[in-house]
């Protein structure tokens, strides 16, 4: 069965905050997200809002994670936010959830020209797994990344384009394009 996406809204605030409290994410800001905060959030409408977007990821009919499209009103170029269950990571999953995340994007929102993505540097996997799917780094940000500890660590951005995409095809370019 493909990947399936169900839109949030407030009568999902429970689910949210147990599966958000229940998982670490140890390369997002907040590894261990505590009830209390992740509560407040999720009811302010962090999931649902003018500007943000977010889905349960089912596969198979079973939930594996979840995603939140983000950046909404800048119409042309969305960002996403994925959280996989902990049970679901390493086995490929992602490059699955990634290429349906990319359909979803590109077939129902049509004024989409780029799809952007960004994750810590030493998140070797999720680095690899953008490319896999089709996405070039565009940007490397040096020490972009508050971690928990109090350290910074490189935010390193993946896009994909509309057109490569539909043409499954990847657009390169040069990253040291002008001399010293």
């Amino acid at each position: 069965m493909p990947i399936t996406f169900v839109a949030l809204n407030e009568t999902d605030t429970d689910e949210v905050v147990d599966f958000l409290v229940s998982n670490s994410f140890p390369f997002h800001v907040q590894p261990a997200p505590q009830e209390q905060e992740a509560r407040a959030k999720v009811s302010a409408g962090r999931f649902w809002n003018d500007d943000t977007q977010g889905y349960w990821i089912n596969d198979d009919a079973r939930r594996v994670g979840m995603v939140a499209l983000e950046d909404l009103q800048d119409e042309d170029s969305p960002v996403f936010d994925l959280r996989l269950a902990e049970d679901q990571r390493g086995n490929g999953l992602g490059l699955k959830v990634l290429r349906a995340l990319c359909d979803l994007v590109f077939e129902t929102m049509p004024q989409v020209l780029r799809f952007e993505g960004q994750t810590r540097e030493d998140n070797i996997a999720m680095r690899k797994t953008f490319v896999r799917a089709g996405f070039v780094k565009e940007a490397h940000y040096r020490m972009g990344w508050p971690t928990s500890d109090g350290r910074y660590l490189a935010s390193v951005a993946y896009t994909i384009l509309r057109q490569d995409w539909a043409n499954n095809t990847v657009t390169t370019f040069d990253w040291d394009d002008l001399a010293p």
